[in-house]
């Protein structure tokens, strides 16, 4: 590539996770600290950041996609395209093969190697291309610069990577093992981010609840140590795994006043045979077994899930296992998704893969029951009275959006500003979201 002028302003777009989200903002952060401010919305960025997710199906052929849409479309007056990145776990798993099939990408920089991107866009402004799909020792949160403005909700990734090695799942090959960073340094971040206008952290991870720090402490003393902190109203973690639920978690969800009644926690199937193919480390019974011990510490809660629907072999009855498990939690929210087989993963090769047809056919039916959880789960909200947490402006005029302590989206009319807690009652209830009135 020959050398370009060095690239005035970004924009980054981010798929998949709640995880490559706040990677996406951190590799902002990186890119405004090197004077690159970010594009205005409808205009064209000198540099465009696509930061990939390699979890559903043909993740990798959307994103040389995308690369040849962008090279097209986004081409400036003078005939040139602006620079390209790739990001994410796409970056991690393909590597040189992007950088062989799409000529117009000057970087591609994995998860844990994008702090290192203002020095590969240096090479990139030369005519340099480069990959960084490293996993150094040296973490990206070290060299990270300090969180300056946020929203009022913010993310906070404490964990990353994942052992559990599910039969399906790519994360363990383009995330990493299971890394925790340290207790210090996230109450520092933490910290920032209060600072910088949050009232709400998510704390983030592959299995966030898998979290240690080098004194032993569980995920539940962090979040004893964040709900003391001035001006952090509300804290909330995602996503778990049912075999790293410990007791003193659970009791947190107690004893812990700002950590919301709110617990994502995937099951992916409702039936112990598949569950087993899907090396998933626990049963139908001791999934169940965990809710109600959760449920027993904080009776208000909201479960949330995970699905995969055609996993192979998945029989009929399988399946049906699967809708009696929903319809026994009542779940306040869910994701479902069609089984799609990721290269690599033990899954993908084997026997009885699922037709795709009865795959489009269990999740419409998973959906639908799904969707009457939901919707249940919201009317039974009808009369309540909460906090909401004023997040952005509605669609109609004088109308505002927030969420209630069980992740629901409440919207209503006041005189009230972003980042206020507003104390709602909650009027009627949709599938979606709740109208509510100002106390």
């Amino acid at each position: 590539m020959p050398p370009v002028p060095p690239p005035r302003t970004y924009r980054v777009k981010s798929f998949g996770c709640q995880m490559n989200v706040y990677d996406g903002e951190r590799m902002a952060e990186l890119l405004g600290q090197q004077g690159i401010a970010p594009a205005a919305d409808g205009e064209q960025a000198d540099l465009v950041v696509l930061n990939t997710c390699h979890i559903r199906e043909r993740a990798a052929e959307k994103v040389y996609s995308d690369i040849g849409r962008l090279a097209k479309e986004w081409g400036r007056g003078d005939g040139s395209a602006p620079l390209i990145a790739v990001a994410g776990c796409v970056a991690q798993a393909e590597g040189e093969e992007i950088m062989k099939r799409a000529p117009s990408v000057s970087m591609v920089v994995g998860p844990q190697a994008y702090h290192r991107l203002p020095a590969m866009l240096a090479d990139a402004v030369q005519g340099k291309r480069s990959v960084d799909t490293d996993m150094p020792a040296e973490t990206k949160f070290d060299v990270l610069p300090a969180r300056r403005k946020v929203g009022p909700s913010a993310f906070l990734t404490v964990q990353e990577g994942c052992d559990k090695f599910c039969t399906y799942c790519v994360v363990p090959y383009t995330r990493g093992a299971e890394v925790s960073r340290s207790f210090n340094s996230l109450i520092d971040e933490a910290e920032k981010l209060v600072d910088a206008g949050a009232r709400e952290i998510t704390l983030l991870g592959q299995n966030v609840n898998a979290w240690r720090d080098g004194d032993g402490r569980g995920l539940e003393r962090l979040i004893e140590a964040l709900a003391v902190l001035p001006g952090l109203a509300r804290i909330r973690y995602t996503t778990s795994h049912p075999n790293d639920m410990t007791q003193g978690l659970i009791a947190a969800h107690r004893d812990v006043e700002k950590l919301m009644p709110f617990l994502h926690l995937p099951v992916q199937a409702g039936n112990d045979r598949v569950l087993k193919a899907m090396n998933r480390s626990h049963s139908v019974a001791s999934y169940l077994a965990v809710l109600d011990k959760v449920r027993a510490a904080r009776p208000d809660i909201a479960l949330s899930g995970d699905f995969i629907v055609g996993f192979p072999g998945e029989t009929d009855a399988e399946f049906a296992d699967t809708i009696k498990l929903v319809e026994a939690v009542g779940y306040s929210q869910c994701f479902s998704f069609k089984y799609s087989p990721r290269p690599g993963t033990p899954a993908a090769t084997m026997p009885d893969q699922v037709a795709p047809a009865v795959m489009d056919e269990r999740l419409q039916r998973l959906q639908a029951a799904l969707n009457v959880s939901q919707l249940a789960f919201n009317q039974a909200s009808v009369g309540r009275r909460c906090a909401v947490l004023v997040e952005r402006k509605g669609k109609l005029a004088g109308q505002w959006l927030g969420k209630t302590p069980w992740l629901q989206s409440a919207h209503f009319s006041g005189e009230v500003a972003i980042g206020d807690l507003v104390e709602v009652e909650l009027v009627s209830a949709g599938a979606n979201s709740l109208a509510a009135r100002l106390v």
